[in-house]
């Protein structure tokens, strides 16, 4: 399932991508980025795969791809999740659903700088799609937001009855307590006009934690005062936003970062925005990029500076060629750092915004929506 031959990934590169999104970021201790999103097909469907790219500059240049997770017996790759734990090490998550069942799965590589890249074998998390990173708790437990999704939200893409009997829909938790060697299902809740969840937990400073929701008003709010076992009846966090992910982080300094789209006319205007109240209030802002169609941030901070990944026009769901090559098809990167919210402009030397880290030209292996 993890492609790393690279005569094998050379089936992956720009030209046999029609369109992509979801992206994810993580950035290594000797400040290798690694950005990951997914692509495959004409849309979110059967046969989709995850790709990893890599930077050694900072982001001035990336690889192609330098590995891929793709099932080959079918089904889709999907939604994946990149993470540096506090041991150092690149985790892969990704969403896979099919025939044989669904679930989020994971695979570990132990020395991310180096140029051989080595991931272990793919291990099975929990049921059913994590969308974010996990959260490290002040107490040392790792926690791993996961949802178990409507029925609905899977497309037409069939699963064995068997594997969804008996399955509380809803945002959930995982815990890890031993370096992520077991897994833990705790507690979760489920949000009204709820819509794919792709929940973010975040310890508070009274030791609470604070899960936010994605749903089809915006956003929603659940609290926790027992390490995630229990969690508040959801209600609208006030915080909106167009019905897509955002990103919520606490970050070094104390201060909370959210990513999310502000004074939004549907998925334009993305912003960075910045808490120094437990979250009650966001007073400091600063627009990443105002163009439409820019969504689903991730975020890793880095030695003193925020790196932000995001797509812009994925060019999926589209009917023809030329609909698809009207798109930008764009993954995307920002640094920056608190100051720059805080002034609500970049002033910092190495700051940099609407940085390319992939875009597509030409698909190469004809045309998919012909007649046949």
């Amino acid at each position: 399932m993890i492609i790393t031959n690279a005569n094998e990934l050379n089936n992956y590169g720009n030209g046999n991508r029609l369109w992509q999104g979801i992206p994810g970021v993580a950035v290594t201790k000797n400040g290798r980025i690694f950005i990951g999103f997914y692509s495959g097909g004409v849309k979110e469907e059967t046969g989709n795969f995850v790709l990893v790219l890599k930077s050694d500059d900072d982001g001035k240049t990336f690889s192609s791809p330098v590995t891929v997770v793709y099932n080959k017996d079918g089904g889709r790759c999907f939604d994946e999740v990149l993470w540096i734990d506090p041991l150092g090490r690149l985790w892969l998550f990704w969403g896979y659903m099919g025939e044989t069942g669904e679930g989020t799965y994971a695979s570990v590589c132990e020395n991310p700088d180096s140029d051989n890249l080595v991931w272990s074998e793919p291990k099975l998390i929990g049921y059913d799609v994590m969308m974010n990173k996990p959260v490290v708790l002040s107490s040392g437990e790792w926690l791993f937001p996961i949802a178990v999704w409507e029925d609905s939200f899977r497309g037409y893409i069939e699963v064995p009855t068997t594997e969804r009997e008996g399955k509380e829909k809803g945002a959930f938790v995982y815990k890890s307590v031993d370096n992520g060697k077991n897994f833990v299902k705790l507690g979760g809740t489920l949000a009204t006009d709820r819509s794919f969840d792709e929940h973010m937990v975040v310890e508070l400073d009274d030791g609470s934690l604070m899960m936010l929701i994605r749903t089809t008003y915006g956003i929603a709010v659940s609290y926790s005062n027992d390490k995630g076992k229990t969690w508040s009846e959801p209600v609208d966090s006030n915080l909106k936003g167009p019905n897509s992910r955002f990103s919520i982080t606490k970050l070094k300094s104390g201060r909370y970062l959210l990513i999310n789209h502000y004074d939004y006319d549907g998925r334009n205007n993305l912003t960075a925005l910045i808490s120094e109240d437990n979250c009650k209030t966001f007073k400091y802002k600063l627009l990443l990029d105002e163009r439409k169609f820019v969504a689903y941030p991730d975020v890793q901070e880095y030695n003193g500076y925020i790196y932000i990944t995001y797509d812009r026009e994925r060019g999926a769901f589209k009917k023809s060629l030329d609909e698809v090559y009207a798109e930008a098809r764009e993954i995307l990167l920002a640094k920056i750092t608190e100051e720059d919210i805080i002034q609500g402009k970049i002033t910092s030397k190495n700051s940099y915004l609407k940085k390319v880290v992939s875009k597509l030209t030409k698909y190469e292996k004809g045309d998919p929506f012909a007649k046949e």
